[in-house]
């Protein structure tokens, strides 16, 4: 009896932490577990909602760019038509909630990974040399590493996942090699299955001259159940 008028209490102070609790677990499940557009549509519209309610709440903001990047990095997976002006469009909306995150809690792991995965998406639809010309390289990679430093498992190893695959897709001078091989080779060690991870993992040792290892490992990813990444595993392995 006790505990039910504590949880009630609790609830009537603190509404949105139970809320938002709720509402980052239902935008998780649509958009990490289960994919695809039609359902990362319905987390965007869940967490658009939320945000409504809540405009300052810290993880409603990290959720709607949570939501809102992973439906245009769907969008742009399944080809969909003008996913390149979606990519720009929505990358950079979700770059601003996840910017207004990290200024509502500066330690958060949850602000920092998506805003630097944001701008991953933005440079889908800008290219990356135009994101690197507006200035955002420097703020991707602390983002980056302040989501690793603070957890680096989030997400299912999220950060160290992205941190790769930065270092892996800058231009010269800025690509880092050795970096992009460290983070993807540790990623790897966790998640070995992961399709994503397999092919940014088989890219990072072409570019280091290990194409036996490359090929290893790609060979697993054109294997996937994920069409997307075993096609471009098999693209990968087509030029080895």
């Amino acid at each position: 009896m006790k505990r039910s008028i504590l949880v009630a209490a609790f609830v009537l102070l603190f509404p949105f932490s139970l809320m938002a609790a709720d509402i980052a677990a239902q935008v998780y499940d649509l958009c990490e577990e289960k994919g695809g557009t039609a359902n990362c549509k319905v987390a965007v519209d869940i967490a658009t909602k939320a945000l409504a309610a809540n405009p300052n709440g810290y993880t409603e903001n990290w959720v709607m760019a949570q939501a809102l990047r992973t439906y245009t990095d769907y969008y742009k997976r399944e080809n969909k038509p003008g996913w390149k002006e979606l990519c720009k469009t929505n990358g950079k909306k979700a770059m601003g909630y996840a910017e207004k995150a990290i200024s509502l809690k500066p330690d958060g792991v949850e602000g920092h990974f998506w805003y630097g995965t944001s701008v991953g998406t933005y440079s889908d639809g800008v290219s990356i040399v135009t994101a690197l010309k507006e200035g955002l390289k420097n703020k991707t990679q602390a983002g980056f590493e302040k989501a690793y430093a603070a957890n680096k498992m989030y997400n299912k190893g999220g950060p160290m996942k992205a941190l790769g695959r930065f270092w892996s897709v800058l231009p010269f001078p800025l690509k880092n090699k050795k970096k992009a091989l460290e983070y993807l080779a540790e990623y790897s060690k966790y998640f070995p299955d992961n399709a994503e991870g397999q092919v940014f993992y088989g890219q990072a040792l072409i570019d280091s001259g290990k194409k036996k290892e490359a090929k290893d490992v790609l060979e697993k990813a054109a294997a996937s159940s994920d069409k997307y990444y075993a096609a471009e595993a098999k693209k990968l392995l087509a030029d080895l």
